[in-house]
């Protein structure tokens, strides 16, 4: 059996991954390059329990376990350490709220911590494009391949019963199934799939190298604006000596090609602002980069995971917002499952068939 995977990042990656361990020949066509969208830009933030009560708990819950074995399984680094996460808000000068804070001596006196989010048992991050990029490279050593090109088409057998692979830059990739992995640019496939509608949400990030001077917390904070606007503004700092620094989100025409996508200089130059009003360790000589991506997201906020309706042996995998980093491992794992075997074992895909919404 061959398994052509539309989409190079942190899902298609671990897709091939799993396919390859099971002795499935998989090929993986990128239209850029690996991780080159969401899965390079990301926070990589991982919680064991911010989705108990949802339907994403189970999935959840695997993947967390996943992505701690995962480092020895593979043999390779990316920067996986366990953190503690905080919440809290920033206050302006003179607010009277300011309080003494007997931890994270870090962080400038504007920033006032409220609750603890999660312990190093419960909450850990990754760098996402090394995580990415060294599950591909697991995956090839496995037999998986690699090609680059832009996907434009499913292709069927003379009478349309079976899958025969998919069409990229003109030519046919010969495979008895496919897997559509492409973020929110999956719904480009809608031309030829009758798949429900993925959206981008996009969001811009600074990234800053901080060595040590930044231990591992995870922040959560509230942030006014001088609109009186709040924005919610996420601090990721990674083992290997960088931290990312997000916020805003906003649904924006998606460009056709994930390689142009750019950040809105007026959002990076409000987003440095706040980083500078955190902690003295976000000085603008130390930004290593400045991005934006966007991040699939469905209407009803669940993943699309599972064989697509009305297309037996096309299977998707989308849709994940910001948690897609996280559910990588066990997304991959049961499709792998559920590709190779018919039924996936490790992880309950029925909440996340894309059967449930309307195409």
């Amino acid at each position: 059996m061959r398994v052509a995977i539309c989409g190079g990042g942190v899902i298609g990656a671990c897709a091939a991954y799993y396919l390859a361990r099971h002795g499935i020949n998989v090929i993986v066509v990128e239209r850029a390059d690996v991780a080159a969208a969401a899965s390079g830009k990301a926070g990589g933030f991982l919680a064991l329990d911010w989705c108990a009560g949802t339907p994403l708990d189970a999935m959840v819950r695997r993947s967390f376990v996943l992505h701690a074995d995962l480092p020895r399984e593979v043999g390779a680094d990316w920067a996986y350490q366990r953190m503690t996460a905080y919440g809290g808000f920033v206050v302006a000068d003179g607010d009277a709220r300011r309080r003494p804070r007997a931890k994270l001596n870090w962080l400038s006196e504007s920033v006032i911590i409220t609750d603890r989010l999660g312990t190093p048992e419960t909450t850990a991050v990754v760098h996402p494009r090394k995580f990415t990029s060294a599950m591909m490279s697991a995956a090839q050593r496995h037999g998986a391949l690699l090609r680059l090109g832009r996907v434009t088409g499913v292709v069927r057998s003379a009478d349309g019963s079976r899958i025969r692979g998919v069409e990229a830059d003109g030519t046919t990739v010969e495979a008895d199934a496919v897997l559509i992995a492409m973020g929110p640019w999956s719904m480009a496939a809608a031309a030829w799939l009758r798949l429900p509608a993925v959206f981008g949400q996009r969001s811009p990030s600074l990234v800053y190298d901080t060595g040590t001077d930044v231990p591992a917390n995870a922040l959560f904070l509230d942030y006014r604006e001088e609109s009186g606007n709040i924005a919610m503004v996420e601090v990721f700092p990674r083992a290997d000596g960088s931290t990312l620094v997000t916020a805003f989100s906003n649904q924006t025409p998606l460009p056709p090609d994930p390689a142009t996508v750019t950040p809105d200089a007026s959002e990076i130059d409000r987003l440095q602002e706040i980083a500078a009003r955190l902690s003295p360790a976000f000085r603008p000589e130390r930004i290593i980069a400045r991005q934006a991506c966007f991040r699939p997201v469905t209407q009803d906020g669940l993943p699309f995971v599972g064989e697509v309706p009305e297309s037996e042996g096309v299977y998707v995998a989308t849709g994940h917002s910001v948690w897609g980093i996280l559910n990588a491992p066990a997304t991959g794992e049961a499709l792998a499952e559920l590709i190779a075997e018919g039924a996936s074992r490790s992880t309950d895909l029925a909440p996340f068939d894309p059967a449930r919404l309307r195409p």
